[in-house]
């Protein structure tokens, strides 16, 4: 069709039209014989990109074929797939983007009023914000310590782009969920590492308490335990706590969902 200026005219014509059009007004609008335009919109339909209509005929004789152009839209998985080609082909490159530009994403959503005073709030806040974004988040109970928590994610959007671009994909989720830790007060305080594709149907969200305050000293000797009301330890705020370290994951606390880690060697740290 695309070196056919006549069917292109026609496309053009009805995609510009409020009602179908019929071969007799379309050969009127563009001064062409009814049999060329018939046969220009036999081609047209063939390849889908218009669709025929039965109308009431006017007066009398049989019903006349009307003709409307096909709307044809852009989705989401195809315009994330371009948008994920034009990152470049340095993998570490289009990672750092993608989390950038998850991070700008994260900025953007409604503000969730939940501080984060203790780990429990942070896995509190991530099961709640993917939820709303359609991952189905479940907790690992099974894998959780003190310090450290697995959360499944059962469902994503962009799944089977994410299994051709898992560093651009599973980027832009990961600078999200920090981002959103981040503005509700984890910020230096819960580390969120991604593990694509775990299983085929699952990617795994590792939330780490990266430092806890130390005991305050009163006067006297006596140490003051910096703890929330149910006896959780509260994250450290950047004044008096001892730098941060990225701790690497333990392969006791794994335990029971090794094999779902082992070959997964596209972590999102």
């Amino acid at each position: 069709m695309s070196d056919s200026w006549p069917r292109r005219r026609l496309l053009a014509i009805l995609r510009g039209a409020s009602e179908p059009l019929d071969a007799q007004e379309l050969a009127r609008v563009t001064g062409q014989h009814v049999t060329t335009v018939r046969f220009h919109l036999d081609v047209l339909t063939r390849e889908s990109l218009v669709r025929q209509f039965q109308q009431p005929p006017r007066g009398r004789g049989r019903p006349r074929i009307g003709y409307t152009a096909v709307q044809r839209s852009v989705g989401y998985q195809e315009l994330a797939q371009v948008l994920a080609d034009q990152l470049g082909s340095d993998p570490r490159r289009r990672s750092d983007a993608a989390i950038s530009a998850g991070r700008a994403w994260g900025s953007k959503l409604e503000a969730v009023d939940q501080p984060i005073e203790t780990l429990e709030d942070a896995k509190d806040l991530t099961v709640t914000v993917m939820s709303e974004l359609g991952f189905a988040p479940e907790r690992d109970h099974a894998s959780e310590t003190e310090e450290s928590a697995l959360i499944r994610l059962t469902a994503c959007p962009l799944r089977e782009l994410a299994r051709t671009h898992s560093e651009v994909v599973c980027g832009v989720h990961l600078g999200l969920m920090r981002e959103v830790l981040d503005r509700n007060g984890a910020h230096d305080a819960v580390g969120v590492r991604l593990h694509p594709f775990v299983e085929p149907e699952l990617c795994v969200a590792r939330l780490e308490l990266l430092g806890v305050r130390p005991p305050d000293i009163k006067p006297g000797g006596e140490s003051m335990a910096s703890a929330s009301e149910n006896g959780e330890p509260r994250l450290a705020t950047a004044t008096g706590r001892m730098a941060p370290q990225l701790r690497t994951p333990d392969p006791q606390q794994l335990r029971g969902t090794e094999p779902q880690f082992r070959g997964s060697d596209t972590q999102l740290r």
